[in-house]
């Protein structure tokens, strides 16, 4: 075993770790939220230092596979780190961390007895350790592990407050996200009967016995699941609804992050479990459905959050799109356009945090006058929208023309009104993010249907009123607090490095969209010298039919060809 090896086997486990650990640290000193606060900045910038260099090494040395507590592989759990969990790891981990600093910047602004940031903190790092799990978990029941931490963690974060829209908001997000989890236990369960082991690597190999029906079959299971919590229409009516509710950081995080753990499975599923590609023509019209169905939701709102949360489902889209292509050039767009929406989303539900606080709303019936009351903050909106928008040379366009690229080099006849489809959801996504800024920014207060009025107070953990106010009646809410404002720029600049470095970047997408399509590249890494041993190579028994198990490898098993599971 090399350094590099032991370095990342000493690593692998700290994204996980090192939040869940922080978790605990900050429930015992809560009653001191200065305490709260330096634990978990300190947790944040450690996950993103380990992610980065995780990243590094991957890129450099290739995937590399962890045994957790010294069992062999496929029995015990496995975490995996490749170019495309580590890559997720970073973005996810900037990501969790300018939203905590932003956080922590408006309850030190806005905070109070009433707020439970005793409550916030933990909760916050118990879903930052179920992200990073989801991203490492190399079998399917560690993934699902995954799933499940960040859901009851995002429970509890979208509800607090306890207001009435919260909270039904809550219990609609609750009820779908614990249909998907039966639906992804059911799959898990088929999956097993199937091939007799969890571990993904083993998993793909033994799935190449399993009759094509079957294994179709499981795989739509798995999409069903993945493609609830990926938001994939029809499967998104319930993402409009549940997070506009919540406070800004949360909404933020929630959009940025959450759909894309459910991409990256699908990703995952797709490449290695499943890739026949049986179901990509049902992959690609879903891809398009998404995308056009949810900008032309997006263009029918006259609320920023509302809006923002369409443009997420339609752009999940353009993700599928390039899954389903099956093709390097396709899953590189995808990748690259993954890291890029992550960014570009999470800052834009900043930014309409910063316009709450600004202007009293996120209404465009109350909304008027931004650009020249807040330069500094129309620029915060303009940039990450003309990213949006796909407007070159931002990463936007790039990722785009790249994802577009690979649908015309498909050349189907299905791959082409994809990308008819992704142009027009490009130019309306432009004319929804334009509109924002023609009547929040451009247009006079005075012009707005309901200009005077503003809310109360803005968007907290705790709403303390839901009433309206006259909009010159409200008491010193307009001021941008510092610590609120630097995440958000710092997020701006990360997404312009994605267009400044998008040459690396789109390299390292590359080169994790190779290491999908070659499965033996993970399986190798996983298995190592404990793969089964192929069929026509295992001995048989000369009076007995049905192949034998291999005693002389470990782990192995050879299935009966002639009474396949069903």
């Amino acid at each position: 075993m090399t350094i590099s090896d032991n370095l990342m086997g000493a690593l692998a486990p700290l994204p996980v770790l090192i939040p869940m650990l922080a978790a605990a640290a900050t429930l015992v000193v809560g009653r001191r939220p200065r305490f709260q606060r330096v634990i978990t900045l300190i947790a944040l910038v450690g996950v993103v230092a380990v992610s980065g260099l995780l990243l590094y090494l991957a890129d450099r040395d290739g995937t590399t596979a962890v045994q957790v507590g010294g069992w062999d592989s496929p029995i015990g759990i496995t975490l995996v780190v490749d170019r495309l969990s580590a890559m997720m790891l970073v973005v996810s981990s900037v990501v969790l961390l300018a939203v905590m600093i932003y956080a922590i910047g408006q309850g030190i602004r806005d905070g109070s007895e009433a707020q439970p940031v005793s409550i916030f903190l933990p909760t916050y790092l118990a879903l930052t350790a179920g992200i990073s799990n989801a991203f490492l978990a190399g079998d399917l029941f560690n993934l699902y592990v995954g799933f499940e931490v960040l859901l009851a963690a995002s429970f509890v974060l979208l509800t607090l407050g306890a207001s009435a829209d919260r909270v039904r908001a809550g219990i609609s997000y609750v009820m779908v996200s614990m249909v998907s989890s039966l639906i992804f236990l059911a799959g898990i369960a088929f999956a097993y009967a199937a091939t007799g082991t969890l571990n993904m690597a083993d998993m793909a190999l033994r799935f190449d016995n399993i009759p094509p029906g079957t294994r179709t079959a499981i795989f739509g299971v798995l999409l069903v699941a993945f493609g609830i919590k990926a938001a994939v229409f029809p499967l998104s009516a319930w993402l409009p609804d549940s997070y506009p509710t919540a406070p800004a950081p949360i909404t933020a995080v929630f959009a940025g992050l959450l759909t894309k753990v459910g991409v990256y499975a699908i990703i995952r599923a797709h490449s290695l479990l499943f890739p026949q590609g049986e179901l990509d023509n049902v992959l690609m019209v879903c891809g398009l459905l998404t995308m056009v169905v949810g900008i032309m939701g997006a263009i029918a709102q006259s609320d920023i959050k509302r809006l923002l949360s369409f443009t997420l489902v339609s752009h999940i889209g353009y993700m599928i799109f390039g899954i389903a292509l099956s093709t390097t050039s396709g899953l590189s767009g995808a990748i690259y356009y993954v890291a890029h929406h992550i960014i570009v989303q999470t800052t834009l539900f900043l930014v309409v945090g910063l316009i709450e606080r600004q202007a009293g709303s996120s209404s465009l019936r109350r909304l008027g006058g931004l650009a020249a009351a807040s330069p500094i903050l129309a620029i915060v909106f303009l940039i990450p929208a003309l990213n949006l928008g796909g407007i070159p040379p931002f990463s936007g366009f790039i990722g785009k023309v790249a994802l577009l690229q690979a649908g015309a080099s498909d050349a189907s006849a299905l791959a082409w009104i994809l990308v008819a489809g992704g142009t027009i959801t490009s130019l309306l996504t432009l004319y929804a993010v334009a509109r924002v800024w023609t009547k929040a920014f451009w247009r006079a207060r005075a012009d707005a249907p309901e200009g005077d009025l503003a809310d109360v107070s803005p968007s907290a953990l705790i709403d303390e009123s839901e009433e309206d106010i006259a909009f010159v009646d409200r008491e010193d809410v307009g001021k941008i607090p510092l610590f609120m404002l630097i995440p958000t720029v710092g997020l701006v600049v990360v997404g312009l490095a994605l267009t400044v470095f998008a040459g690396r970047i789109i390299d390292i997408s590359d080169r994790a969209a190779k290491d999908l399509q070659d499965r033996s590249i993970y399986i190798d890494a996983v298995l190592g010298n404990h793969r089964p041993v192929p069929v026509d190579e295992a001995p048989v028994a000369a009076d007995d039919p049905a192949a034998v198990p291999n005693t002389d490898v470990p782990n192995t098993v050879v299935p009966n060809t002639e009474e396949a599971p069903r």
